[in-house]
């Protein structure tokens, strides 16, 4: 998963690979904590560009997971598609004064950008990033799902329980079965 600056000429480079989860640090994480398991392989289509000192690289990734439900925790499969634009420089662009900006600062990741050292560019940290970040908010195996059951834990996708699961009164709800000996 590396870029040689070398190889990229003035028509741009384009690529494609597949690499395992297993490989990203981070996504090996989520899989050894049971968060979810990869069912393909990472696939990556990009194009990188040279622009002066930097190195411009548009692509996307592509793969399936399986992830257990918010709701109901049943798993199922999902596509994971994600389009990017990484920026990578050896150095921060000349930027201009303006007198009253003189006093501020922006750093290379406010900017967007991100550095590299050498003749090649590591895209393990950008690839993987863009992986968990395509990953949805909140993980449903469908829209409708019902969950389970706050009172027995069945699942209501199957059918109602039979439990009463009315909301409580208010904040008092507890006390209505407080018996007090006076």
């Amino acid at each position: 998963m590396y870029l040689r600056i070398e190889q990229i000429k003035e028509e741009g480079l384009t690529l494609e690979f597949e690499e395992k989860p297993e490989v990203f640090p981070e996504l090996s994480e989520m899989i050894n904590q049971g968060e979810c398991n990869f069912i393909a392989p990472i696939k990556t289509a990009l194009r990188a560009t040279r622009i002066d000192d930097m190195i411009e690289v548009k692509g996307e990734i592509n793969t399936f997971v399986r992830l257990p439900c918010g709701r109901c925790l049943k798993e199922y499969d999902t596509a994971l598609k994600s389009r990017f634009d990484l920026t990578y420089t050896h150095r921060i662009p000349d930027a201009q004064e303006d007198e009253e900006q003189a006093d501020i600062e922006i750093s290379a990741a406010e900017m967007g950008l991100i550095y590299f050292a050498g003749e090649e560019i590591n895209l393990q940290d950008g690839i993987q990033e863009q992986v968990i970040m395509a990953f949805p908010v909140k993980a449903l195996c469908r829209e409708n799902c019902q969950g389970l059951c706050s009172s027995c834990g069945n699942d209501l996708n199957q059918g109602d329980c039979g439990c009463d699961r009315l909301p409580p009164d208010g904040r008092f709800a507890a006390l209505k079965n407080l018996k007090l000996d006076t």
